[in-house]
């Protein structure tokens, strides 16, 4: 492979500002990640300690294997939503080894409203299955929640992919033959008391584990009988009478150890098989990514300069070097495991678009897993570019992202506008991974072009009616909203708050990140359907 020769001058001003820029975002990011893991009432921790339960993150410390990487998945969920405090969602979950497999782990943070699932707790919930069916990753759910914040439950219940959907999941996951194992170590109600019960296996934490549809306070309500928790669904009863349950542990620390007991009893799944090479480190340190991209995304950068800090050895076979030159396709390896990179360096035109298409193709044959590097504002457009078939050469792209068979991983490393998104294999288009960079922007459009497009919207209607075009004052009053709107609503906070991807990443660990989502990946069958494409609009 040739080796991705930098261009980049350290030394100079502009490397210096972008990098103190990007290391400010960083430092942001690590602070918001440090609150979503710490920021808990006093009288939460009290409550938790003096009930004998461990927190959250001990639990996980106890269920992985020493010194194995954690992929922790959507941890800025709901930042800044319902109060403000609802961190992780309620969630704290991701992918690590347990008894030396790698799985989907889901922990409810009872210090969060007594572990309430809001509405997008429920859609972390499933997300967190769908990465489960796509890369068929065995599920240990440690439970212990209070059930449906009941206040917003319209938009927890009835719909498509709201919670019935998550009971939908698990028996189709068990369809599938994807192991699901639950630890009862609180509340399970409702809901939470399916969801338990649909696993294949069960531990149920003795004293303050409780399976039941209704709790003590709606029994009474409704029948006028007067029963305990644990008389009502704690281990006795599950255990010993109705068969619920399975297990029967003294405290959190030994439901976890039975757990890791029965992931160890698993059955070996045999992954699936790359043409590997020894991992080696990137010629350049990674840290240089924080000098080279600006969170300016007016400011233009060589995706080479990217791609050379996330790839082994910084070595690229790049593909049609000379034609479209706009999109950069080619190959690489980061830890080892191959892939076939598309990064943007500018606005997609037909040759970009075409060019993608046949790579993709040329990947989903070889079953080389596409990595797409995101810093897009759209396609061309005019007149000429309509003529040359811009609309039908995209389509081929679209068409190739949507049913590529092989493993997709996407990284917004800057812009995701309008149909560049789609283009790039945005969330819609099912990369089995999606993550943001701290400067990453996401939206049909910037905001200063929505902007002026409205303004031109605006004097194109008044002069049908006659009236005279717009001030500067009333552009003025069209124009900084809808910028400030833009702004805000793509921000990468706002869109890691509403799980529109699986997180916002360091862009000095996007390397690492990729090698464990490469691996899980793994875990499924390359392709495990029909192989082929759409019909491709000539």
């Amino acid at each position: 492979m040739d080796i991705i020769e930098t261009k980049i001058d350290k030394n100079s001003d502009e490397y210096q500002k972008k990098f103190e820029s990007m290391q400010a975002l960083v430092a942001d990011l690590r602070q918001e990640l440090k609150k979503a893991a710490e920021d808990r009432s006093q009288k939460a921790l009290d409550r938790e300690k003096s009930s004998g339960k461990l927190p959250a993150m001990k639990k996980l410390e106890l269920l992985l294997d020493k010194n194995t990487p954690f992929l922790e998945i959507a941890p800025l969920a709901a930042k800044d939503m319902y109060d403000g405090r609802i961190y992780r969602a309620g969630l704290l979950a991701g992918i690590g080894m347990v008894a030396g497999k790698e799985c989907m782990i889901s922990i409810n943070d009872a210090t969060i409203k007594g572990g309430s699932m809001y509405p997008l707790s429920v859609k972390k919930g499933i997300r967190l299955q769908s990465i489960c069916m796509e890369n068929r990753l065995p599920a240990i759910n440690l439970i212990d929640s209070a059930g449906a914040f009941l206040p917003l439950q319209s938009e927890i219940f009835p719909d498509l992919w709201n919670g019935g959907r998550s009971f939908y999941n698990q028996a189709m996951m068990s369809k599938m033959g994807i192991p699901q194992i639950a630890a009862v170590m609180g509340l399970c109600t409702a809901g939470g008391a399916y969801g338990v019960a649909m696993c294949d296996e069960i531990v149920h934490v003795k004293g303050h584990g409780a399976i039941f549809l209704g709790g003590p306070p709606l029994v009474k309500a409704a029948t006028g009988e007067a029963v305990s928790s644990d008389e009502l669904g704690g281990t006795n009863l599950h255990c010993i009478e109705s068969g619920v349950s399975d297990y029967i542990a003294e405290d959190d620390a030994d439901a976890i150890a039975q757990i890791r007991s029965i992931v160890k009893n698993l059955p070996q799944n045999e992954k699936s098989k790359l043409s590997m090479q020894d991992p080696e480190p990137p010629l350049y340190d990674p840290r240089e990514l924080y000098g080279i991209v600006s969170p300016d995304l007016s400011k233009s950068f060589d995706i080479r300069e990217v791609i050379a800090r996330i790839v082994d050895r910084s070595e690229f076979i790049e593909f049609k070097e000379l034609y479209g030159s706009t999109m950069v396709c080619g190959w690489a390896n980061i830890h080892g495991y191959p892939v076939g990179i598309l990064g943007n360096n500018g606005i997609l035109f037909s040759e970009s678009a075409l060019k993608a298409t046949q790579f993709i193709q040329i990947c989903d044959k070889r079953k080389i897993p596409l990595l797409f590097l995101q810093n897009i504002t759209g396609f061309m457009i005019g007149k000429a570019y309509e003529q040359g078939g811009i609309t039908k050469n995209g389509h081929k792209l679209v068409n190739a992202v949507s049913t590529a068979s092989v493993p997709k991983f996407t990284v917004i490393v800057g812009a995701s506008f309008g149909a560049g998104n789609y283009a790039m294999c945005g969330r819609a288009y099912s990369p089995r991974f999606l993550w943001m960079w701290p400067n990453a922007q996401i939206g049909v459009m910037g905001g200063e072009q929505a902007a002026g497009v409205l303004v031109s919207i605006t004097n194109d209607q008044n002069k049908r009616l006659g009236k005279p075009p717009l001030t500067e004052e009333e552009e003025a009053a069209i124009f900084t909203p809808v910028v400030e709107a833009a702004l805000k609503e793509g921000n990468a906070y706002y869109s890691t708050a509403r799980i529109w991807d699986d997180g916002i990443i360091d862009p000095a660990k996007t390397r690492d990140v990729l090698g464990l989502a490469i691996s899980a990946a793994l875990n499924a069958p390359i392709r495990d359907d029909v192989y082929g494409h759409g019909i491709f609009r000539m």
